[in-house]
């Protein structure tokens, strides 16, 4: 797939090199607790809103704040070689998410080696609503994940792989680049049309990248 650089909508930030290798769980209604949950019929699925908040002591008026309502549409992510990328068709921008190796030294042909890792350098949480992301043709992918609060570090997130399932994550929730085991995965995304971004930069802020396994858990 075609890719304009200068589409990115977060220019990475590079030149670290330690890792922080997240756990990696399989995704199950057990284990997202707190973070979301499986979801097989994406259509009717619930997303939800959160209401706009008060910004003095005066209540935001019942049956307002809350009226941006969905948006949906093709949530594309693709390795180019070593490096990840994506577009959020639903919402019109492009990123590069991460790299299979050092950024420095991942190139666009890559290794042929099985990609072992996902290097993520950022993520972010929707506060205006959740997000559910489907996997139109059963792709495999993980994603890291971590809870509301935004002291968030590191050492807080896990890595969930779905074999096929879509997954819905709450507002609030962290997470980084849905990653697909293959080289392409398209997404049916759903989500609130307003898409508040609150986003962690882990190179800046930690001095590192963190590491979602792409092989299966035991």
């Amino acid at each position: 797939m075609d890719f304009d650089a200068g589409e990115i909508a977060y220019v990475p930030t590079t030149g670290v090199r330690r890792i922080h290798e997240t756990p990696l769980v399989m995704a199950t209604d057990e284990s997202l607790k707190g973070y979301g949950c499986l979801v097989d019929e994406p259509a009717q699925f619930p997303i939800e809103i959160v209401r706009w908040p008060a910004q003095g002591w005066r209540p935001v008026d019942a049956n307002s704040g809350d009226q941006g309502g969905v948006t949906e549409g093709i949530f594309e992510f693709w390795w180019k070689g070593e490096t990840l990328y994506a577009r959020n068709n639903a919402v019109g921008d492009s990123y590069l998410f991460g790299w299979s190796t050092w950024p420095e030294e991942a190139t666009s042909q890559g290794s042929g080696a099985p990609r072992e890792r996902a290097l993520i350098w950022r993520a972010n949480y929707h506060p205006d609503g959740g997000q559910l992301f489907y996997p139109l043709n059963g792709q495999s992918f993980v994603v890291p994940l971590a809870l509301p609060g935004d002291d968030v570090t590191p050492d807080k997130f896990t890595t969930f792989r779905s074999d096929g399932r879509g997954l819905y994550i709450h507002p609030g929730v962290w997470h980084g680049a849905f990653v697909p085991i293959d080289d392409h995965g398209e997404f049916l995304d759903r989500q609130g049309r307003v898409h508040a971004r609150v986003s962690v930069d882990f190179a800046k802020e930690f001095g590192c990248y963190i590491s979602s396994p792409l092989t299966a858990p035991r």
